[in-house]
């Protein structure tokens, strides 16, 4: 089963000159989507992971799977504001200002061993905040996984200079 097959391409959105990578469509083949959990969580069979954190809002979905999958907990990486207790907070660049991404404050413990997922990884900007995040909650970051990468955008490079290995299970060339 060829998975980039059931991603959909959108051209020029949301702007001229961008290749939006449609998710959406894989996660809606059951085949597909089950085939892209399996193998995003294959390489840490076996391994003790604590809890998977998800960056919204496809990460949630995907992030959920493989959390059932590892038999481990879920972590909601949240954009700001949308969180109903205490949380602790992340900034990030964007391509016109800046973000932040939040967790609650009590979401890690200490040493727990998390897994970061995604559905793409492009400049690494939002992972690379998911991961600086769950570091301030004590926790150790054992991988950042997404279903695709678009390496021409340095994303995976950063996350690796990071200490973080990354997992992607598709690359798509052109951004």
């Amino acid at each position: 089963m060829d998975l980039k097959s059931f991603i959909r391409t959108i051209p020029d959105y949301p702007k001229a000159g961008i290749m939006f990578r449609d998710v959406t469509t894989l996660m809606g083949h059951p085949q597909a989507f089950r085939r892209a959990v399996d193998e995003l969580v294959q390489p840490f069979a076996g391994l003790k992971i604590d809890k998977v954190a998800g960056i919204e809002a496809r990460g949630f979905i995907l992030g959920g799977a493989c959390a059932h999958q590892l038999s481990a907990g879920f972590v909601p990486l949240r954009k700001k504001g949308k969180l109903p207790y205490k949380s602790i907070s992340q900034s990030y660049e964007l391509e016109y200002g800046i973000d932040e991404l939040e967790m609650h404050e009590d979401a890690v413990a200490p040493g727990e061993r998390i897994l970061v997922v995604d559905d793409l990884i492009a400049t690494g900007g939002t992972a690379e905040a998911g991961i600086k995040l769950l570091q301030k909650g004590g926790a150790i970051v054992e991988a950042a996984i997404f279903l695709v990468d678009l390496p021409e955008l340095g994303g995976t490079q950063k996350i690796e200079a990071l200490g973080v290995p990354t997992v992607s299970l598709m690359r798509f060339d052109g951004h």
